[in-house]
């Protein structure tokens, strides 16, 4: 029986992962070694940075309500804690999309839940 030497799934497996560090600069991008380093740094950031991602934008709608709600003589903590007194449930991405490309829907808001 002849011996089996799996030459194609390893040639298949590099090549997955050379294509994958395609645009890599240098040695990154061509030797296998430093090209499955990258690769695999790079899937980390990815995975971690999809959740980074969520809390940057969170961060970004607080700060955006938080800059509306001071124009109109309330903190950002007063605001929220007034919406939920009132049982309004708009989100905090709805809430800075308004803030931000509809001021005047948010001045009304915010007299709403100050009375």
């Amino acid at each position: 029986m002849p011996r089996s030497k799996h030459a194609v799934p390893s040639r298949r497996r590099r090549n997955k992962i050379l294509k994958s560090a395609r645009g890599y600069w240098g040695a990154k991008s061509k030797l296998i070694k430093t090209a499955k380093e990258s690769v695999d740094k790079a899937r980390l950031y990815a995975y971690r940075d999809r959740r980074v991602k969520k809390r940057e934008f969170r961060k970004l709608w607080i700060t955006r309500i938080n800059a509306a709600a001071h124009l109109h003589g309330l903190s950002y903590s007063q605001f929220i804690h007034l919406l939920q007194l009132k049982h309004i449930d708009l989100n905090r991405k709805a809430l800075a999309d308004m803030a931000v490309s509809d001021p005047e829907t948010f001045a009304q808001l915010v007299q709403n839940v100050k009375n």
